[in-house]
């Protein structure tokens, strides 16, 4: 099988991005966004979702993080896109729900070759210390625009939005694995009817 890696840049007058990814890793992560809380957040989908993931991020922090997190979103959509190759032999379709004490998610996953995001999120408050919790969302909405992937995404449960965010992006990674993962019993095979993805 050929490696399922990628390599990425992004630059803008906003942020400037370098970002690599094996699909088919051990969730060996490094990251460099400035945003502390996204980090951990990033580190997250590399350690449940066994991908390794190198991300190094520049961006206008003396405004807010939003592009820096909307940009990170968008890289690593390019990047999978990338690393997922012609998808022959892929199982496609994957969910993972994952708890954390009190809070519990949900993540549905496409590799569908079609952009869409549904978010049902309602975070019981809005900043995790200084990250404000509305730009996952943004994340998200890079990501699935540019991996070109369906993905639905469901907070359950959960009082503590620290707990929340985290739920997500397990499950995230849990989900993005799964999906990704090769087949054995389709090796040669594009899992859809049309015989594209």
């Amino acid at each position: 099988m050929t490696a399922r890696i990628a390599r990425v840049e992004r630059n803008t007058r906003e942020t400037q991005i370098k970002l690599e990814i094996n699909l088919d890793g051990s969730g060996a992560a490094h990251f460099v966004t400035g945003v502390p809380f996204f980090d951990h957040m990033l580190d997250q989908v590399a350690r449940h979702g066994l991908i390794d993931l190198d991300i190094v991020a520049r961006g206008d922090l003396q405004i807010d993080a939003h592009h820096t997190v909307e940009d990170v979103g968008i890289t690593l959509g390019q990047a999978f896109d990338q690393a997922i190759g012609d998808k022959k032999g892929i199982r496609r379709y994957a969910h993972a729900y994952v708890p954390l004490d009190e809070a519990l998610s949900r993540v549905v996953i496409d590799l569908s070759g079609r952009p869409g995001l549904e978010w049902f999120v309602d975070f019981p408050r809005s900043h995790v210390g200084e990250f404000d919790v509305d730009l996952l969302h943004e994340f998200f909405q890079g990501f699935v625009n540019h991996a070109k992937v369906t993905l639905h995404v469901d907070s359950l449960r959960g009082k503590n939005a620290h707990h929340v965010a985290e739920t997500i992006f397990k499950a995230f990674g849990r989900a993005l694995r799964a999906a990704s993962e090769i087949d054995p019993r389709q090796i040669d095979v594009t899992p859809s009817t049309k015989g594209v993805l």
